[in-house]
């Protein structure tokens, strides 16, 4: 066997060891653009699939939010049909009270209308003539860690006729639609306010449920319009306002004057010691009065 020389010998190792090396390489870079292909592909898949997802959970979110609005409006629309024959009873007798003092001047000089002091009063005597035990409640309260202090003005109707029943308290709300009504509201929302009653006359726990499903629909208008929910839109301050320890007054005005009755005394003039000459000149038929000086 004939004997290869030495240079010869190492001409053809690295021949033959360059071939290996670029071997790998062409094959290495035919396989890594193959997986780099085929990692573009999966890659534009999976965002595809992440974008189903997100397509899906949105459409489940507005699922939730359909069907939770259609919930409140249900529960709200039951709410309100209950009712109980004492509720009806005074409910008619406020109504009527509210609707004959249109047209009263109260002893401030103000429309009773106008006026919710001289209007509460008004109502609470005509009840207590109705034989009901009215009174104007005032409720107070101190601040809390999430709701700020408060006072609110309102009217009530303690019943004890009935001895299986046991004492009944009517809470009667002259405003009730506007305590609940936002400025920024949803449409959802708005639809919800406008079922409320102008004049609210309920049991106590009838309002609770009002509350309850009031609060809850601002809660979640705010949620989805990504708003700061302000703590008086709060249920434990709304609760608060009726619901709260307060301090009952029975009303005890007089009877509020006719139109015609306060125009007469509004322009009635009134003589000093200063104009009882100028009013003697310019009319010299009016009577005025002596008056002692000491």
């Amino acid at each position: 066997m004939a004997r290869i020389p030495a240079s010869t010998a190492r001409e053809l190792l690295a021949a033959s060891f360059s071939g290996m090396v670029f071997g790998f390489l062409e094959d290495g870079g035919q396989e890594f653009e193959q997986s780099c292909s085929s990692s573009d592909g999966s890659s534009q898949e999976t965002e595809a699939m992440f974008d189903m997802e997100d397509d899906q959970e949105d459409a489940g979110e507005d699922e939730k939010d359909k069907k939770f609005w259609e919930n409140q409006n249900q529960i709200l629309q039951a709410t309100l049909c209950r009712t109980s024959s004492l509720e009806t009873k005074i409910r008619s007798v406020t109504k009527d009270a509210v609707k004959e003092s249109g047209e009263a001047v109260c002893g401030c000089g103000k429309e009773s209308s106008g006026c919710r002091s001289c209007l509460m009063r008004e109502v609470s005597g005509r009840l207590c003539n109705a034989g009901y035990n009215s009174a104007i409640c005032k409720s107070q309260w101190r601040s809390l860690p999430d709701i700020p202090s408060g006072e609110h003005t309102f009217l009530d109707v303690v019943d004890n006729s009935s001895s299986r029943k046991g004492e009944v308290r009517v809470i009667i709300e002259l405003n009730f639609r506007a305590e609940f009504e936002m400025a920024r509201a949803n449409d959802e929302y708005n639809r919800l306010v406008k079922r409320l009653p102008e004049i609210f006359v309920g049991k106590v726990e009838r309002l609770q449920n009002l509350i309850k499903i009031l609060c809850s629909a601002a809660k979640k208008c705010m949620k989805e319009k990504k708003m700061h929910m302000g703590p008086w839109r709060k249920q434990k301050y709304m609760q608060a306002k009726w619901l709260g320890a307060c301090k009952r007054t029975i009303a005890t005005s007089t009877p509020p004057m006719s139109v015609g009755q306060s125009e007469r005394l509004r322009l009635r003039p009134k003589a000093s010691m200063l104009t009882v000459d100028l009013l003697g000149e310019m009319m010299p038929n009016m009577h005025c009065a002596a008056v002692a000086v000491v």
